[in-house]
């Protein structure tokens, strides 16, 4: 049921195989949003983020989606009913870490409203529009990586920017943030580095709304904290779904 809600709902129109917990959101009797969680993709250098961290204390939010029927505030409600639930039932879990992809859909203000921490900004330039106006992984455009799904468009000896400059696909630049959420608070202590203000995001131009950048001079405090599709280290093709909240 999950995994059909956010193939229907979620922005990127796809799961994380490898989730292995699913906590739905029932509005009526009817599932109108879901929670994915499971392993990051690159399990051990996550687990480095925060110091004294076991194999299995630490799991991924990977994906996290609202249909528009569920009520004002229901992200930020259910993100807390979700963080009690696994406290309660997975105890040996310290920290929950998830990401916000500011290069097609938000900065992540519900995580923000929600508890986590800030602990990562970086440019991301993994992302490329193809001249039909699908988006994929730039691995795609790679010479070193046959088999990938344009590799035949890609010539001997070309580079990634060669290559898009001969067939006209435009590299999406961005950002992506990476948030933590502390279910045991005496790890917040442990953070290797250090926590990011939420001010940061602006002041380098990485705020982002419902897949549109916005302004260094666009009052934030006037944007709702409900965001398009987020969870996932990996940015995923938009499908640019209209009428649907995510969070």
């Amino acid at each position: 049921m999950a995994n059909g809600l956010i193939r229907k709902v979620h922005y990127s129109g796809k799961i994380v195989q490898n989730s292995q917990i699913h906590i739905g959101v029932f509005w009526r009797g009817i599932l109108e949003g879901a929670f994915q969680f499971g392993p990051s993709l690159d399990k051990r250098k996550i687990q480095g983020l925060v110091a004294d961290t076991g194999w299995n204390d630490f799991i991924e939010l990977n994906r996290l989606a609202f249909s528009d029927k569920l009520p004002r505030n229901s992200e930020s409600r259910s993100i807390a009913i979700c963080m009690r639930l696994l406290k309660r039932h997975a105890p040996h879990l310290k920290w929950v870490v998830s990401f916000a992809d500011a290069t097609q859909c938000g900065d992540g203000t519900i995580y923000r409203a929600s508890g986590f921490v800030l602990t990562g900004i970086k440019k991301n330039s993994d992302l490329v529009q193809m001249p039909d106006g699908k988006i994929t992984h730039s691995f795609n455009l790679k010479a070193s990586i046959p088999g990938g799904t344009y590799h035949s468009l890609v010539k001997s000896g070309e580079s990634f920017n060669q290559v898009c400059k001969r067939i006209g696909a435009v590299p999406l630049l961005g950002f992506q943030l990476r948030y933590i959420y502390f279910l045991d608070s005496s790890y917040r202590d442990k953070l290797v580095g250090q926590e990011i203000p939420f001010s940061r995001i602006k002041e380098i131009g990485a705020s982002m709304y419902k897949g549109k950048k916005i302004s260094v001079g666009s009052n934030l405090a006037d944007v709702p904290s409900v965001q398009l599709g987020e969870g996932g280290s990996i940015p995923t093709p938009t499908l640019q779904q209209q009428a649907v909240k995510h969070g």
